[in-house]
């Protein structure tokens, strides 16, 4: 009952204007003294009552013309990884010769942010800025979207409440949590070599000109030096060069098993663990790699994080072509692939802490148990069937 209570306020203050106590007030006592002046035809109780009216009118119209004339600007959002602040700036423009008095500002953040965040503006002179900034903590890795921002006023008198959602389409990813593994046999097992197609990857890598493949807009997290400032000045916006790299045969490649037979925790567990295997292979200064079925095989760091961040069981796909060299494979118990490559490594999540190890399989495994710290699990040895 009190929910419904509330979406009818709600509806009614996003639609039209909704009553403050005080207004509620006023128009219960000019009811009264129109009701007695009708009554008693005395001169002075109409002058009240017309008096009251004009202060109802006003403060009902001037809401909503104090939430006309403002423009929502939003820097765009900086990725984060989960338990990292996400930063979030609005600029709010009163492109009107009147200022803007007593506001409230509410961001429609998806719920996952904790809090709705919420500001109060005293006033926006006519024909300025005012920034907005404020930092949450999603509580969930994801690629989110929401389209709006309230603004929210009962300027100037304080009787009517009236809001209206304003157009602010933003975008934010947030990357899985990141662990900061120190040493990693798992991935020092399966290792890179150090040949001749190794080194002319890394001469690809680190080289400042020539190798050059194709040019593309900049991403965060681009490295400066690859920046090709002929093509920037020509298109208005920051360019940068693909380079040709030649990966070795026996790179580290990361294997998600995304089939829908997952628990939500063992899930999540594993999609940490892909991302910080990645990270502690790019830190280790090795070639490396993610495989998922439904995306293929991917190398970018932003787009492996953005693979990992909206990857959800039952993500199935039959195009992408199974890897044909050693991999790191993530799969609940159980569920180990009978053409998984030679050398290959299998890192399995127990369905329960009674959950038996396997020892059906050829291949190294490596067993996480759910009751046990993850990072201490990932820097631990691995066994041999």
């Amino acid at each position: 009952m009190a929910q419904s209570g509330k979406s009818w306020t709600t509806w009614l203050e996003t639609h039209w204007v909704m009553p403050a106590y005080a207004g509620g007030v006023l128009l219960g006592l000019l009811i009264a003294f129109f009701g007695a002046a009708v009554n008693t035809m005395a001169g002075w109780l109409y002058a009240i009552s017309g008096v009251m009216l004009a202060i109802l009118l006003i403060s009902i119209w001037s809401p909503r013309r104090n939430l006309q004339g403002l423009q929502i600007h939003r820097h765009p959002i900086r990725p984060i990884s989960v338990g990292e602040p996400l930063a979030v700036e609005i600029w709010l423009e009163n492109l009107t010769h009147r200022p803007k008095i007593l506001l409230e500002v509410r961001d429609d953040v998806p719920p996952q942010f904790g809090d709705i965040p919420t500001t109060a503006i005293a006033v926006i002179p006519a024909h300025t800025k005012h920034t907005w900034m404020y930092t949450c903590s999603p509580s969930r890795r994801g690629l989110y979207q929401w389209p709006t921002l309230s603004l929210r006023t009962a300027a100037p008198l304080g009787l009517f409440w009236c809001q209206r959602p304003q157009l602010a389409p933003t975008h934010a990813t947030v990357y899985p949590k990141i662990l900061p593994i120190a040493h990693c046999p798992l991935i020092d097992r399966l290792g890179v070599s150090t040949g001749i197609r190794w080194q002319t990857t890394q001469q690809a890598q680190n080289a400042n000109e020539g190798l050059t493949r194709a040019l593309r807009p900049y991403r965060w997290g681009d490295p400066t030096r690859l920046i090709h400032w002929r093509s920037s000045a020509r298109y208005g916006e920051l360019r940068v060069r693909e380079l040709e790299q030649l990966t070795a045969d026996n790179q580290v490649l990361i294997a998600l098993d995304t089939r829908d037979h997952w628990s939500e925790v063992a899930f999540e567990s594993a999609v940490t663990s892909a991302a910080s295997l990645y990270i502690y292979s790019l830190q280790s200064q090795l070639s490396v790699a993610l495989w998922l079925p439904h995306t293929g095989i991917l190398q970018n760091k932003h787009t492996v994080l953005s693979a990992l961040a909206a990857v959800m069981p039952g993500d199935q796909a039959d195009r992408a072509r199974w890897p044909n060299q050693a991999l790191i494979w993530l799969s609940p118990s159980g569920h180990v692939p009978q053409n998984l490559p030679p050398g290959s490594i299998w890192v399995q999540w127990l369905e329960s802490t009674s959950a038996s190890k396997s020892n059906t399989t050829i291949h190294p495994v490596l067993s996480i148990d759910p009751a046990q710290p993850l990072l201490e699990q990932l820097q631990a040895e691995i066994r041999v069937s």
